[in-house]
């Protein structure tokens, strides 16, 4: 019997208050954060034919009153050392070719 695929879905508002949805394939926790990385979900085929494949990878943080958040990256350094993990991981887990 297979096993049933339920993935986490994510809703993020970004700072135009438009609403995007995305698939949550994987988080981590290193010793700068925790992060973790999302794919567009589309409910229109066109657009997963437009959309490129590329990974949202965003860092979890949280304000003073504990309401967790999502933000960009802005440290190229740190982009890199989280995006590399993330594909270490996520090669392990879904056996794509880079």
């Amino acid at each position: 019997m297979a096993e049933d695929f339920n993935p986490d879905i994510v809703s993020v508002v970004d700072e135009n208050g438009v609403e995007h949805i995305f698939e949550e394939l994987d988080r981590i926790e290193t010793d700068d954060g925790r992060y973790v990385a999302l794919l567009p979900v589309y409910d229109d085929a066109e657009e997963i034919l437009d959309d490129d494949g590329e990974l949202i990878i965003l860092k979890v943080e949280e304000d003073k009153n504990g309401e967790t958040y999502l933000c960009p990256i802005e440290n190229e350094k740190e982009f890199n050392e989280v995006g590399k993990a993330f594909e270490e991981r996520l090669s392990e887990m879904f056996d794509f070719d880079e």
